[in-house]
């Protein structure tokens, strides 16, 4: 499979004693064309969506902005971590570079591995604080200023940033290690059921499995709250569409990163758990399949707004009055089942006919 010498054999630096290059074979998936062609799709489509969010956060009020603030961070932290790690991946499928000729000490490798890791928990930890945002904006309106200070929310992704980072460097401090992968063009920790690599790893997977449990926690209350509104006895309360349109982009963001993200993180704690060996293969399938996320996650930006839905339904009147009424028997049955669920008392025209 590789050419790789003895663990600690002639003075082989630490982050190759499992894998040490130059290996042997070159398998399909990890072709420049298709990391190139990858990360130029990844990083054309990030930059649409920050432009298209720029332009959006002129115009809008200050109660959405902290949503975008969310947004614009993490469509930034996905556009950098193309450019990081695609770039190395790219250069060595280019040149061919001998990694331990240009990276002795292992700086380049860790640093990579460093990568790998912050901007992949960075979009589930976003995922997961813009989930609290939205819970609090919409279960907890009165707990909130009208206004939003921009200062809260840049202090949360800022929070969310610090988080990552030190998940990240952990390794270096010993809790966890860095190794080459195969085949030979990228670093991540060492997927292993022996000491700190098996805490490490568990620790990345339960930190990206639980981010992606309490999005789907808060976000399942936030609809069922919404729906209450749109649909209980205070429907005729000022027009929430823009938190309707909020409320369908975090929830088509969550259910990307959840399809990307869990057959990875799943993968990585059961081979720890079970203490079998690494399926390679398996790993390049998972880890491709979760980058995908930060491909598929700037287009719900793009296309899921309600100047596009408009535009491809110009006849369709988008009110929330015109949506409800169009349907009253099923807005009834929400209406039942929002107010059961959520125990509320019941109008006095429904308590009326349940005494007949």
């Amino acid at each position: 499979m590789n050419t790789s010498v003895p663990p600690f054999a002639n003075n082989t630096p630490f982050c190759y004693s499992i894998n040490s290059p130059p290996f042997s074979y070159q398998p399909s998936i990890a072709s420049a064309y298709f990391s190139a062609i990858f990360t130029t799709l990844g990083v054309t489509s990030n930059l649409i969506a920050f432009v298209v969010l720029v332009k959006s956060f002129r115009r809008t009020n200050s109660r959405s902005r902290s949503f975008l603030i969310f947004l614009g961070s993490l469509v930034v932290t996905d556009t950098m971590g193309l450019l990081v790690t695609g770039s190395i991946v790219i250069s060595f499928h280019v040149t061919h570079f001998n990694w331990r000729q240009l990276d002795p000490k292992c700086h380049f490798c860790n640093f990579m591995g460093i990568s790998m890791v912050f901007y992949g928990l960075c979009p589930l930890l976003l995922g997961a604080a813009m989930a609290t945002e939205r819970f609090m904006g919409i279960n907890r309106p009165f707990a909130r200023s009208t206004k939003i200070p921009k200062s809260r929310t840049v202090c949360m992704v800022s929070m969310v940033w610090l988080i990552a980072g030190s998940i990240a460097l952990l390794p270096l401090t010993g809790f966890g290690s860095y190794h080459m992968q195969m085949p030979g063009s990228w670093c991540f920790f060492n997927i292993s059921s022996k000491g700190n690599d098996l805490a490490f790893s568990l620790l990345f997977s339960l930190v990206g499995l639980m981010s992606i449990s309490v999005s789907f926690l808060l976000n399942t209350v936030s609809v069922v709250t919404l729906i209450k509104v749109c649909c209980g006895q205070d429907r005729t309360q000022r027009s929430r569409e823009h938190e309707v349109e909020m409320m369908v982009q975090l929830i088509l963001i969550m259910v990307i990163a959840s399809i990307c993200w869990c057959p990875l993180l799943v993968f990585i704690a059961q081979t720890v758990l079970s203490g079998g060996p690494l399926e390679t293969k398996l790993l390049l399938l998972w880890l491709r399949f979760a980058s995908f996320n930060q491909i598929l996650d700037p287009w719900v930006y793009i296309l899921f707004r309600r100047a596009v839905l408009k535009r491809i339904y110009p006849r369709f009147n988008w009110s929330r009055r015109s949506i409800m009424t169009m349907y009253p028997s099923f807005s009834d049955t929400l209406r039942r089942l929002t107010r059961s669920s959520l125990g509320s008392t019941p109008e006095p025209n429904e308590a009326a006919e349940a005494q007949k």
